[in-house]
This record gives structure tokens, sequence and C-alpha cells, in this order.
């Protein structure tokens, strides 16, 4: 009873203060709260029982090396902000195109691919969710619904656009981060229960921490993507803005991630052999009962609101590569039809490691341009340093490319 009442609490409080004034208009919040969303957005679903099959109790390090590794990619999209976007600017004005602008290109049209994916792995998600809801497993069933689905937001587009959905994504965002807050505050109560009780243990089987492990979280890297988001926010906020909010929103989603696999951790035992990306919901409800149906709701807003999210900002990316010989109308259809294709060729998990190597990808070009513009700016600030680091997260985005594995859950 105690922990329904905390979850409840907890989640309107947050609820109250996310959509209060003061946050709504304040500038800082506004430009964290969009790479904040969108890192914990998916991953705060899926990582659990994927981490929980494949690591067991070592799951809080493995998410800690995993948000240490983003937050040094992290630091080369922040350099790219700085230095890069500037530089891309005024090569209009010089005589031929440079190295990084060619590169720019490149991430581009990387990340163009990289949006086809997330876009199938958020609503492929969203109907996993769904249909647990309704206490059905059906792999079929989830490929019709977020086909459908798909197929909707692609004649959407094309006949009307999608700013009118659009609007769901700020609310969307405020009821996840305030069911995620509700969610922590239920698991303190548990295990502060379970402490004074005597009965709160780990799992006393465990599980080895080998290659294959290591191979499996370089494929989750999409859990703690999104913080990329602040590299193209460029027409609402100043490079420093960015710079300091994308850092904010890392640190933010860093004590959530870290908070929430501690707390879990004793409740892995109660998975049993239910290691699918929805088992999370039925765990959570041995900590309140109110948690799976919140969970659930959480689930398909945040899912549905990154999906258009991710549908618009590849549109316009198909727009801006094509140089505008497709429109953003017609963008939309083939998107539709990309996403479709794969959400019938792979499978749930092949797809989450495919979104991470696809990031990998972006990332890792991303990594170059920096390099590039660190070996030729010999007035750069911290210019060794910067040249070891960038290549480091090269060469970690190259490993997740190359080694990423899927879940075998």
């Amino acid at each position: 009873m105690l922990s329904n009442v905390v979850v409840v609490l907890v989640a309107v409080v947050v609820a109250a203060l996310l959509f209060s004034r003061k946050l709504q208009t304040s500038v800082t919040w506004q430009a964290t709260v969009t790479p904040l969303a969108s890192i914990i957005g998916s991953g705060f679903l899926v990582s659990v029982p994927l981490l929980a099959g494949e690591v067991g109790n070592w799951s809080v390090f493995a998410m800690a090396a995993l948000i240490g590794a983003a937050y040094l990619v992290g630091a080369a999209i922040r350099f790219n902000i700085r230095y890069v976007e500037p530089l891309l600017a005024s090569a209009a004005q010089d005589k031929g195109p440079r190295i990084e602008e060619s590169l720019e290109r490149l991430s581009h049209l990387v990340l163009a691919f990289a949006y086809f994916v997330s876009v199938t792995y958020y609503l492929v998600l969203l109907s996993n969710f769904l249909l647990n809801g309704f206490g059905i497993t059906d792999a079929d069933l989830a490929k019709a619904i977020t086909s459908a689905i798909l197929a909707a937001i692609g004649s959407l587009g094309f006949f009307k656009g999608l700013s009118s959905v659009e609007r769901v994504e700020k609310y969307a965002v405020g009821i996840n981060l305030a069911v995620i807050a509700g969610l922590l505050g239920g698991l303190l109560v548990y295990n502060g229960g379970a402490l004074l009780a005597g009965s709160w243990q780990l799992d006393p089987s465990g599980k080895p921490f080998d290659l294959n492990s290591v191979q499996v979280l370089l494929g989750l890297l999409i859990v703690v993507q999104g913080f990329e988001t602040s590299r193209f926010m460029g027409d609402s906020y100043d490079a420093e803005t960015r710079i300091k909010t994308m850092r904010y929103a890392q640190w933010i989603s860093t004590v959530i991630y870290i908070l929430f696999f501690i707390l879990m951790t004793v409740l892995f035992p109660l998975l049993g052999e239910d290691k699918g990306i929805t088992a999370i919901i039925a765990l959570v409800g041995q900590v309140a009962l109110v948690l799976p149906v919140m969970l659930t709701i959480g689930a398909i807003a945040s899912q549905f609101s990154a999906s258009v999210a991710d549908s618009v900002g590849c549109a316009g990316l198909i727009e801006e590569i094509a140089n505008r010989r497709i429109s953003l109308r017609h963008a939309y259809p083939v998107i539709a039809v990309v996403a479709i294709g794969i959400t019938w060729n792979l499978d749930v998990f092949r797809i989450i490691t495919l979104a991470s190597q696809a990031f990998a990808l972006f990332y890792l070009v991303q990594a170059c341009v920096a390099l590039s513009v660190v070996h030729g700016g010999r007035d750069l600030p911290h210019r060794k340093r910067n040249m070891a680091l960038f290549a480091a997260v090269a060469l970690f985005c190259l490993a997740v490319l190359l080694f990423g594995i899927p879940s075998a859950s």
C-alpha cells in the first residue's frame, strides 16, 4: 500500500513540477529535456531485462561502462558544436570544399539511415508494450501493429504533415519522466522494506561477464543514445547553451540509470525465464500494483512521440541530402516503407543492435570530423588530449559496428 501511495505521489509532484510555468519557460531546461528524454526514453524499458539476462548482478557496472563511453562520444559532439559548426558556416566562402564539410555531409546520410532504424525500434517497442498491456505476446501481431502505425505516419506526413502530432511530444516527455520518478520512489520504498525485513539479497547464482557479454553490451549502445539531438537544435539555441545542456542531460541520465539499476538488481531473481523486452512490466508489479499500468502508458506515449520526432528529423535530412529534390511530404512515405521492411525482416533484438550500430557509425564519422579539425587546428586548446580522446571514441564506435551482437534473450 505504501509503495502505491509513494509512486503516485512522487509522479504527481514531479509532473506538476515539469509542467510548471517556471520550467516550461526555462530555456536551459527546455534545451536539456529534449536530449534527456531521448536518452532515457526507450533505454529505461529494455535495459533491465536484457542486461539482467546477460550479466546479472554485474548490470549496474555494465550500464556504468556504457554511460561512460556515451559521455566520451558526447564530448566529440560537443567539440563539433563549438568548433565545427562555425567552420562549416564559413565553408561557402572557401575556394573548395573542406574535408570536414564532406565528412559532415556523409554523417547526415548515415544519420538518415539511423533514423530509419530508430523509428522502427521505437514503434516495435510500442507495439510490444501495447500488446503486453492486454496480456498478449505475439511477434507477428506486434509487427502488424507497427506496420499499421508506420503506414499512418507515412500517410499523415504525405497529406498533412506531422506538425499537429509533434505537439504530443511535450506532454509525452513530461509523463514519461514523471512515471520514471514514481518508479524510482517505489523502488526506494521496496528496497528499504526489504532491508528492514532482512530479506534483501542479490541473485546468488550470478552470471559470468565474458567476451560474449562485452559484445552484447556493445550492441546496446542505443539505450544511452540520444544526446546528439543537441547537435541539431541550432535553430532554437546557441552553441554554448546546447553544449551546457547536453552535459546536463548526460549527467542527469547517469544518476537516474545508476540509481535505477542499483535499486532494480534485487528484483532480478523474480524475472525467472522471462527476459523479453517487456519483462520489466511484470517485474515492477512486484514493487507497486499501479506501476505496470503507469509504465505501459508512459512507454506507449514516449515511444510514439520519439518515433514522430525521428520521422520528422529523417524527413528533413532526406530533403537536405537530395538538395530539396525530394520534399518533406514525399519523404514520409519513403520512411514508412523502409521501416516496414526492417520490421518484417528483423526480430526486435536484431533491430536493437542494428540501431546501436547505425548510430555508432554516425558517431564514428562525427569523431573523424573532430579529429580532422583538431589535426588542422594548431592553436586549439588541449590539442593532444583531444586527439587521443577522439581517436578512442572512433575506435569504440568501430568496435560497436564490428563486434556488437544481439542479446540471446
